[in-house]
Formats: structure tokens, sequence, C-alpha cells
């Protein structure tokens, strides 16, 4: 599909003619392939991105890879088990810009599919938390499903309005929004996306970005960043949303510390106030189309952190039994925190066990944590995302290595052959990674991968 004619009109006036018609020629080239690599699941980084055909880091991102060209990530167990996620380059960016993460609250306003939002888990690392927003329901539950795959357990998927998230406010060290926008950046990427640009869809965009704005500034503490982000080329949707976010906001912005951005990326940077942007542009850039920002709010300001009033209960206490049975599935017991929600046990790194309840009492919470499982008998039926848990102790349950093609054939929830496993309940791994559990009994195995998540495609 050609590109739209107004598009190309306005990106000549904006650039020039000549840089202009660089980008639309680049916008009709093969795009490039990257991933980034999960540092608490890839103990040689090096040996599996060699595996998946790396030619190159992401110079901005330590984790980030350039491949030669597309494997089957789809026949890959490494990809299911979290090992990595297909995430483009320039999108990257963003966690150099968010500082120091460690230990931090994270707001990653809207966060499907979960490419940043795993960036930000990784970097925030167990005493941190990623509060992780998505608005339409059939997305939340993909990102849901890739947080859990990811296995830091330090998120909270929500499904709410922006304007739930602003409530509580002065909460966040840091809020992320990489609003909905027109789309132009992923015209390459996606040729479909051509069609259903429009003038009108970057107005309504436009509009839909200061609204949520808005709502991310409430959110933020004194002395926090804000992180703004789009996938679109037009000013009205980058600098412009700074520039009339600015007008309301006036002093309470600052300028962030940011690191240095080498020359040689080809990142076109500029200022909107007391904003850093970022540009990546296709024919200069080793990625997609992408703007990003940051600016901090005045650490001066006096204002409180407030949070709604709970509306609901729905932690139960684990008891003394139930919590000696559950720890000994994690490999730091004593840096988590269990409870039960319905009659499935969760658990959460204690630095912000109390902040992941207030959560769920006021917003719709979709899946926080680790799901543990189910206790019968006082023993844990295991639910499928402990298997994904990075902190998992594998010492809990008997591990059976499976080839690759056997590997597969699990994930496809495919009869699963007795032989290899101990009676009673299995960790499934490859290449030392668990993708899921399965139970024997006798001669006979149930493969208790979730149907949800099961590979449907027939053929490599």
């Amino acid at each position: 599909m050609e590109l739209p004619v107004a598009f190309v009109g306005r990106v000549a006036r904006d650039l020039g003619p000549e840089e202009g018609a660089a980008l639309c020629a680049a916008l009709d080239s093969v795009p490039p392939v990257s991933i980034r690599l999960n540092p608490a699941k890839c103990g040689d980084a090096v040996v599996l991105s060699q595996r998946l055909g790396a030619v190159g880091q992401v110079p901005w991102c330590a984790d980030g890879w350039y491949l030669g060209a597309r494997p089957q990530f789809t026949f890959d167990p490494a990809f299911h088990a979290g090992a990595y996620y297909v995430q483009e380059a320039a999108s990257q960016f963003v966690g150099l810009l968010a500082g120091d993460l460690a230990g931090r609250r994270v707001l990653d306003l809207c966060a499907a599919p979960g490419g940043k939002t795993t960036l930000y888990a990784s970097l925030a690392g167990p005493e941190g938390l990623v509060v992780a927003n998505e608005i339409d329901r059939r997305r939340a539950s993909v990102l849901a499903d890739n947080v859990r795959k990811w296995g830091t357990g330090n998120v909270a998927v929500t499904a709410c309005e922006p304007k739930a998230l602003g409530e509580l406010e002065n909460w966040f060290d840091v809020v992320a929004v990489d609003a909905p926008c027109s789309g132009e950046g992923m015209f390459r990427k996606d040729p479909a996306s051509r069609g259903e640009w429009s003038e009108s869809s970057v107005r309504v965009c436009a509009a839909r970005q200061d609204a949520i704005l808005r709502e991310a500034w409430r959110a933020l503490k004194p002395g926090g960043r804000l992180i703004y982000s789009t996938c679109t080329f037009n000013r009205d949707e980058d600098e412009g949303s700074l520039e009339r976010m600015l007008a309301w906001a006036g002093d309470e912005a600052a300028e962030a510390p940011v690191p240095e951005v080498g020359s040689e990326w080809g990142i076109v940077c500029g200022r909107v106030g007391a904003f850093r942007t970022y540009r990546f542009f296709p024919h200069r850039a080793c990625g997609e189309g992408f703007f990003a920002a940051v600016a901090c709010k005045d650490p001066e300001l006096d204002a409180r952190m407030r949070s709604p009033k709970a509306r609901r209960t729905l932690f139960g206490q684990a008891d003394k039994s139930a919590v000696a049975e559950l720890g000994r599935w994690v490999q730091e017991p004593a840096a988590m925190r269990f409870a039960a929600i319905g009659d499935t046990f969760y658990g959460w790194p204690a630095a912000q066990a109390d902040a992941v309840r207030t959560l769920s009492e006021v917003l719709p919470v979709i899946c926080s944590g680790v799901a543990m499982g189910q206790l019968f008998k006082g023993r844990l039926k295991p639910d499928p995302a402990l298997a994904f848990f990075a902190g998992l102790d594998r010492s809990a349950v008997p591990a059976a290595e499976f080839d690759p093609e056997r590997a597969v054939d699990y994930l496809r929830k495919a009869e699963v052959r007795p032989d290899a496993l101990a009676e009673g309940m299995n960790l499934i791994c490859c290449e030392g990674r668990a993708l899921g559990f399965a139970k024997r009994i006798g001669g006979r195995v149930n493969n208790l991968y979730p149907a949800s998540l099961r590979i449907l495609k027939s053929e490599r």
C-alpha cells in the first residue's frame, strides 16, 4: 500500500524535500528485527543472542540486540519461557531516559502489549514496582500474559481510565506515557497502518494525549520523571503535546538529568521547555519511527501523596502453615509476602506488597505479583504462572529437561510421554528454562500448560 499522499506532503514541508524523500524511501524498506534479553533468564546472553542470529547490540540498551533475519519466534521455547522479548529497537530507548529505577515505583500508563513494561520491570528490580495500565480489556489480557512470562514478579496490571490512576496523587517516581497515536512510525513495520491513517486521526490522538498527560502529571511525585513517547512523526502529537502541557504545568516542570546521546546513533535531539526530546527517523537511526521526551516534576513542590479510600477487601491472610508451604517454592521466602485472593494464593516482593494491596483495593487489578496456586491438604498445586517466576526454587519439584522439538510439542498441549518424568508434579524445562508444569500419574501425564498460551500454528 502506498504512503498516504497527505503524509508525504507534510513530511516534505516539515523536513524539506530531500530529507522528506529519504524518510519516505526508508518507510518502503525492510525493517530491522530486534529483541531485548531478560537478564533474569539469560545466564549466558551471548549464547542465546548468537543462536538467534544477532548481528549487533542496540547501542542505547545493554540487553538489546539486532538480528540478521526474523526467526520463527513461535517455535522457540526460549521465547515462550520469557528469555527475551521481541521489541523494536527505538522503543528500548525509554530505559535510558528512566534513570535509576532500582526500588522505584513506575507507572506505565499505556502499557500493552508489554515491551516497555517488561523493560521497566527488569530495571526496577525486586525492590521496585511497575504498575502497567491498559484500558482495553482484551489488550490488558495480552499484557498480563507477557508480564507473567517475563517472570520478575514486581508488576501489577490494571485496566482502567487514566483518571483513576491520576487519583493516586504524587504516588510514582516515574510515569511513562507511551501515548496512543496515529502510528506514522509503524508505516514500515505494519503496512496496514497506512490505510488507517488520516489527518483527522492525528487531531483526535493529540486531544487524547493532552488528557492522559494531565492524569500522568497528577500521579507523579515531586522530583519524579515523566517520560512521554509516541510512534509517530508529526509535530502536533509530539512537540505540540509537550507545549500544550507546559502551558498549564508551567514552572512545575523541570529539566531531568539524562545521559549523553552518541552522535553516531542517528537520533535527532532537541528541547521543548524543560523537556529533552529525541526523534528517531528510520533513514537516520536503526529502528522504527519514534519520539521520546523526558522532564521532571519540580522537587520543591509541596505535594502530599494521596490515594482513594479502599473500596473492597480482597486479600485473605495466609496462615503459618500456608506460608511455610508457599515459601518452599521460592528462592528467598523471607523477601516475599503471601496472601490469598479467592482460593488462589499469591506472592509479592515484600518491599512493595503494601503498595500492591492499596492498588488492589481501589483499582481493577488484572494480575499482580506471582500467582502461586491453590493449597490442597497443605500441599501447593502450582499455578502455571509460577513456572515463569525467575525466583522459583527448582528444588521444590522434579525438573524434566526436554529437547526443543519435544518442548514445542509440550507448548502445543500435545500428549506428553511419561518417560523422563517423575511420579507427581514436574517442571518442564528446555535449555534450563522453565516452561510450565506436567503431572505424571502412573503411565499417564496431564499437560498443564495453559490453553490460552499454547502454540496454534501448525507448521514451522
